[in-house]
């Protein structure tokens, strides 16, 4: 009995080396002047992604990053990057009642040596294909922003400029 129940864990472990990591992206976010300010992951996980990223060489103080539907970053303004990432059409702000652009994301801080982090969860959004993935035609890209966002003026909630921007690509394997 024993040498015929064997085999099972050997297939469960042989079926585990085989099943596939979620899909990845990753994002290396430049300032004005072309340097590196940033690193950015972003992993499927349930019905939208994890984005994970690390931020130096930033002004101190209260930020706002979002996601943006164009994924190109032209400096010095990174007005290239477009609007913000909003397949479903609906206004801005975390705070609005009528929902917020998918792109929307919170605020973070950069301490005083220049240094912040983020880590969001972010449903809604996909890495896969359709309207709601970041490589949709013409990709995304992670902005961050001179100033807070207030999280409800339409359409981009007073952040005030783009002093950094990453293009979102696909992770290589």
């Amino acid at each position: 009995m024993l040498r015929r129940l064997l085999p099972i864990p050997m297939l469960l472990v042989t079926g585990l080396a085989f099943a596939q990591a979620p899909p990845r992206a990753t994002a290396t976010v430049k300032n004005a002047q072309g340097e590196e300010v940033g690193t950015a992951t972003i992993t499927a996980k349930g019905s939208g992604v994890q984005i994970d990223a690390t931020f130096s060489k930033l002004p101190p103080g209260t930020h706002a990053v979002h996601l943006h539907n164009v994924g190109t970053c032209t400096p010095p303004d990174f007005t290239s990057a477009g609007p913000h990432f909003n397949p479903a059409g609906k206004q801005h702000g975390t705070e609005n009642p009528n929902g917020h652009h998918a792109g929307d994301l919170p605020n973070f801080t950069v301490d005083a040596s220049g240094k912040g982090k983020i880590s969001y969860p972010v449903a809604g959004v996909t890495l896969g294909d359709g309207a709601t993935s970041l490589f949709h035609a013409g990709g995304t890209a992670i902005v961050v922003h001179a100033a807070a966002d207030d999280n409800k003026t339409d359409p981009a909630g007073n952040a005030g400029a783009r002093i950094a921007c990453g293009v979102i690509e696909k992770a290589k394997s």
